[in-house]
């Protein structure tokens, strides 16, 4: 008899979940910042040095200061929600997202604001130590221009100054500079220019008695405005270099967050109608828990105030592509406990018991290579890595106790007693309980393929394809970007099509020009264009100015100096490592070494094989490109550690491996009942990563490549190769003991001495 007590309960929950998600979700959106790639902006990273070259040393103290002075000078730009971090000591990072004059932005941040008031000869006779601190204003003179208010601590010294200027006619100027640099700055060589670099230079005609100066320059209202809020929020006590930018143009921002997101919705509905075709009733169950999940992810975000990046959009898109991966791993279990003919309840707890450490293995996999993005990555590549991190343990909570509990209030309500075509699986395909079938027994469609016997094959078709990887990258060798070897890349972007010859002649107006260019983009109105030099800020603001006028769309541009190219490299490679190592702790505690160095050598063949086809493609190596094979090791490992949790367990039910046949056998046996799972699994995760690549942004074209094509690499690695090695070592491990005991055999009461 159906209890419909459990049904009814179940569409109450259903209820509660949907009405939360659509009563919340609009203002969780709303809620959630959107960092500079997805709303316009601009991030740069500046290493603090010293004013001068014998000057004190940088201390903590000082870089906390100056990281102080720079959050009240983004007050005065009236951005929301800016982020100033201090890094490696010396550095300080700002990103404002969303700016809208970036320009100005850069200008106000990066002047030092250090007021000076000298005589002809370049003397200082006055400095901002002399000035009421807070107490500058914007006003107009009497011509109503306007001009800039000081007020001075001391009236008797200032009058004392215009009695010596006035002393010195016919030389009588009070020379007012902003950041005038020794030996480089000189009154009598700007004198004679049309835009002079100092403020201004009043002739004093008589000795002035008041605590009021006024620095009449050429100013617009928004100058004076600026240079007003400069000298208010304070000089910064050091000099900033400018080692790394990049700034990205509202319109491309948008245009970024709609594509991406369209990409999601498609690849989403996509993953869930597979689900359901292919799992039936399992599969709406999955479609449930998994809007849960993307709602969920999305809620702890904005809890975290975190700050939505591209990357971390396309992590929640790759997320549920992967979240689907344990709901496949659990229904896999559970249809192959029903056709052994095991009642459809009894295949519930049995399909859940042994598929949870399973998924547990292989998301703690992912979440190592994951965190070591995290502590290694740059700003955005943070925001990929914390939004994949947060995704694996939401699906996990979704997957493993949500679609569980969703599931079982149907699977104990009696409703599917013999129905198991709800679960796809045919009453043809059943066998009888009374046979004593077990799960590991079963029939599959690959039993004719021998993997074992096959290895060979496998081993020399990636031989040659590594061989062939390694003569391409010899001959072209990467196209890195400018992450990894300095320079500046600009990305322009038009309503109608570019020619190269067009922007050519634009850049070569504005006298930068570059033989580096690139059309691209659905309507070829994008334009990339790169430069072999890091521009300084000047530079930056003249290509932005220029491309904005001409086209309506201030362009995106990226500056890296040497230094930060290197850092990166470095840290790139360092990620690799430590992503491997920790692999190999963790699988060799929970499984055996063998596997763990089976394992590695399976994910560092995927991640050979993105690099070569980067470097045969003539791809851009970024630094998204970075976090897409850290990726890929998290999902290779993943895919390996299911296979060989099936293997461990097709060993223990052998008990002793006596022949190298019993070895063969294992390994085929195991893939044989895998190969359904990991079939359908990397077809979820190409699904979403296919929609990345076809309807994402262009900003993350060259990262949705990459993970496509180590998706692939990944599957045929966990299949042919990681298990494949893993039985050659254990071969030579059986010749070495002649057996293998593959479980630990408990004593018994008999064999104990007797007394």
């Amino acid at each position: 008899m159906v209890k419909r007590g459990r049904i009814i309960a179940f569409f109450l929950l259903v209820l509660v979940l949907a009405g939360t998600i659509g009563g919340t979700a609009k203002n969780i959106l709303d809620n959630i910042k959107l960092g500079l790639d997805l709303q316009g902006g601009f991030e740069v990273l500046y290493e603090v040095q010293p004013l001068k070259e014998d000057g004190k040393p940088v201390t903590k103290e000082t870089v906390s200061n100056t990281a102080d002075a720079l959050d009240k000078r983004i007050n005065v730009l009236g951005v929301s929600e800016p982020n100033i971090q201090i890094e490696d000591g010396n550095r300080i990072r700002v990103q404002l997202a969303g700016v809208e004059d970036q320009n100005q932005a850069r200008e106000i941040l990066s002047t030092q604001a250090n007021l000076t008031f000298r005589d002809v000869n370049d003397k200082v006779r006055l400095d901002g130590s002399d000035l009421v601190s807070g107490a500058a204003k914007q006003t107009f003179n009497e011509q109503n221009n306007p001009i800039v208010s000081l007020k001075l601590k001391d009236r008797e010294k200032f009058y004392q100054l215009t009695k010596d200027i006035l002393a010195m006619a016919p030389e009588n100027q009070l020379v007012i500079w902003l950041d005038y640099e020794e030996g480089k700055d000189s009154y009598k060589e700007e004198a004679g220019k049309q835009d002079p670099k100092f403020l201004s230079a009043p002739a004093v005609s008589k000795p002035i008695n008041s605590d009021e100066v006024i620095i009449e320059g050429n100013f617009t209202v928004e100058e004076a405005q600026n240079l007003a809020s400069l000298l208010n929020a304070g000089a910064l006590p050091v000099k900033l270099d400018e080692i790394y930018s990049t700034s990205v143009g509202a319109q491309f921002g948008q245009q970024a967050l709609d594509k991406t997101v369209l990409a999601g919705i498609i690849g989403i509905a996509i993953i869930f109608l597979f689900m359901i075709a292919y799992y039936r009733f399992p599969g709406l169950i999955a479609t449930i828990t998994l809007s849960v999940y993307i709602y969920l992810v999305l809620l702890i975000f904005d809890l975290m105030n975190g700050v939505l990046t591209l990357p971390g959009i396309a992590a929640v898109i790759l997320g549920v592509g992967m979240a689907v991966d344990a709901n496949i791993i659990t229904y896999e279990r559970i249809k192959e406990e029903m056709r052994v003919g095991k009642p459809i309840r009894s295949a519930f707890q049995a399909g859940n018991k042994s598929s949870f450490l399973t998924i547990l293995d292989a998301n703690v996999t992912t979440i190592l290579a994951a965190t070591v993005l995290f502590v290694y990555g740059t700003s955005s590549v943070k925001g990929f890595a914390t939004m994949l991190i947060v995704s694996i343990l939401t699906s996990f909570i979704t997957a493993v106790w949500g679609s569980r509990l969703l599931l079982s209030l149907w699977v104990h309500s009696k409703f599917f007693n013999k129905k198991p075509g709800w679960f796809g699986v045919k009453k043809s395909e059943i066998k009888d309980l009374a046979e004593n079938y077990d799960t590991l027994d079963l029939p599959t469609r690959f039993d004719r393929f021998d993997f074992a016997k096959q290895r060979k094959k496998f081993f020399a078709i990636s031989g040659i394809l590594i061989s062939a990887g390694i003569l391409v990258l010899l001959i072209f060798r990467l196209n890195l970007g400018i992450d990894f070897v300095s320079g500046s890349r600009m990305q322009i972007l038009a309503d109608e099509s570019l020619t190269t010859e067009e922007v050519k002649s634009e850049l070569e107006e504005v006298k930068l020009p570059s033989d580096d260019i690139v059309i691209s983009g659905d309507k070829e109105n994008i334009a990339v264009v790169r430069y072999t030099e890091d521009l300084d800020k000047g530079d930056i603001a003249n290509l932005k100015d220029h491309f904005n006028k001409l086209y309506g769309a201030e362009p995106s541009i990226s500056t890296v100096s040497p230094v930060i190219g290197k850092e990166l490299a470095k840290n790139a490679m360092i990620a690799v490592a430590i992503a491997s190592i920790g692999i190999i702790i963790y699988v060799t505690l929970r499984f055996e070494w063998r596997m763990a160095l089976a394992a590695i050598a399976a994910l560092l063949h995927d991640a050979f094989f993105i690099i070569a086809f980067f470097s045969l493609t003539r791809l851009e190596v970024d630094i998204t490109f970075i976090a897409a094979v850290l990726t890929i090791v998290g999902y290779s490992i993943n895919d390996t550690i299911v296979t060989f949790d099936r293997i461990r367990e097709n060993l223990h039910k052998k008990r002793r491996l006596k022949t190298e046949e019993d070895i063969e056998d294992v390994v085929n046996q195991s893939l044989r009942q895998t190969m359904g799972r990991s079939v359908n699994t990397v077809l979820t995760v190409v699904i979403a990563a296919v929609a990345l690549l076809v309807f994402g942004s262009e900003s993350i074209l060259n990262f949705s490549i990459a993970l496509l094509v180590g998706l692939i690499a990944g599957t045929y690695s966990s299949i042919f190769i990681a298990s494949q090695l893993w039985l050659v070592m254990k071969k030579k491990e059986l010749k070495k003991k002649g057996t293998i005991k593959t479980v630990k055999e408990k004593k018994k009461w008999s064999d104990e001495p007797q007394v």
